[in-house]
């Protein structure tokens, strides 16, 4: 009898040692998580943008993230993966580890008009993605080669366009460019085709070649490249005239309606990530969007800087994608 009674207490005094051999180990992992997160980030960061280099979203990235980099204490590398209209990168991002360590820019309207197009079979959405901060807006332009001597004007590209085929750029089916051309196409009757290319900088060389008619573009890729005596910007698709080119005129105040374009450029990762982690990326890309230094620096490239974030920047793309499908009409989706 006292031989058992031994023998039970030893049993319990192994179960009570179990029990908080366990305790400890998720208090440990609990820990564990919470110092990662803590410690975040140990390496460097990789930042995805899916058009080419030299593009608007490129040179924009290229500014703002070495202000990121002093926030977060790591290097941060670009890497450029282009094509399918953005969704070659953004499929990449979203294939990526979610522990923070890679996260990239995200295009509108490009962005949506990829999951839109049927003939495309993409299951994503806006809810794939965990929103960072929205970087520009960047209304639409429309240019020529400089030494274009058929147009001077957007009244002269209007009426030539009318009676015969002009081929334009695009950085996609469906881009911001691309839907910009068919909504003056249907509105006046013109015949512009768009030639889709994996980002502006080669529509750019397109139209400097001499192999397309039309730049359709955006204001942040044409300030430059007017200012080096390389374009002529004819009118941007904008409720105003931008202040990066003050003597061009709008759309609308040529009587043209009101056709207005733009591209939003913001970051995002793919969703998953650990919010602790997301919250450390959000505040550092706050404090750098907002550095006078990095502002000027876009201005001078004619980059309008926007920043948005968490449910602002969310409700933007919502409303953003509505816009989208009121268009799906132009693209016979």
């Amino acid at each position: 009898m006292k031989k058992f009674s031994l023998l039970l207490l030893v049993l319990s005094f192994v179960v009570f040692l179990g029990a908080c051999g366990n305790t400890t180990v998720e208090n440990s992992n609990g820990s564990s998580d919470k110092k990662a997160s803590e410690e975040f980030p140990t390496k460097p960061i990789t930042v995805i943008v899916s058009f080419g280099a030299g593009g608007g979203t490129d040179i924009g990235a290229r500014i703002l993230l070495p202000y990121v980099e002093k926030e977060l204490g790591v290097p941060i590398t670009v890497v450029n993966k282009d094509g399918g209209g953005g969704w070659v990168g953004w499929t990449d991002l979203l294939n990526q580890k979610k522990d923070g360590y890679t996260i990239g820019y995200i295009n509108t309207p490009n962005l949506m008009t990829g999951y839109l197009n049927p003939e495309l079979k993409r299951n994503n959405s806006l809810e794939d993605f965990d929103v960072i901060a929205n970087h520009v807006l960047d209304y639409g332009a429309i240019a020529v080669r400089a030494d274009d001597d058929r147009f001077e004007t957007i009244e002269d590209l209007i009426e030539y366009a009318k009676g015969q085929e002009l081929t334009t750029t695009s950085t996609g089916v469906a881009s911001d460019d691309h839907v910009a051309a068919l909504k003056v196409n249907k509105a006046h009757g013109t015949q512009f085709v768009a030639v889709h290319g994996s980002g502006a900088v080669y529509g750019k060389a397109g139209v400097l070649g001499g192999h397309i008619d039309v730049y359709f573009a955006n204001v942040g890729e044409v300030t430059v490249p007017e200012k080096n005596g390389e374009l002529r910007v004819l009118a941007v698709m904008a409720p105003e005239r931008s202040d990066f080119l003050p003597h061009v005129p709008t759309l609308e105040e040529k009587g043209f309606g009101e056709i207005y374009s733009w591209s939003a450029r913001g970051i995002a990762a793919a969703k998953g990530v650990d919010q602790a982690k997301l919250d450390i990326i959000i505040a550092a890309f706050e404090k750098a969007l907002n550095d006078p230094e990095h502002i000027e620096k876009m201005e001078n490239m004619g980059l309008e800087v926007k920043p948005m974030y968490r449910d602002e920047y969310r409700n933007f793309l919502t409303e953003d994608e509505a816009g989208v499908k009121e268009v799906l009409d132009l693209l016979g989706w």
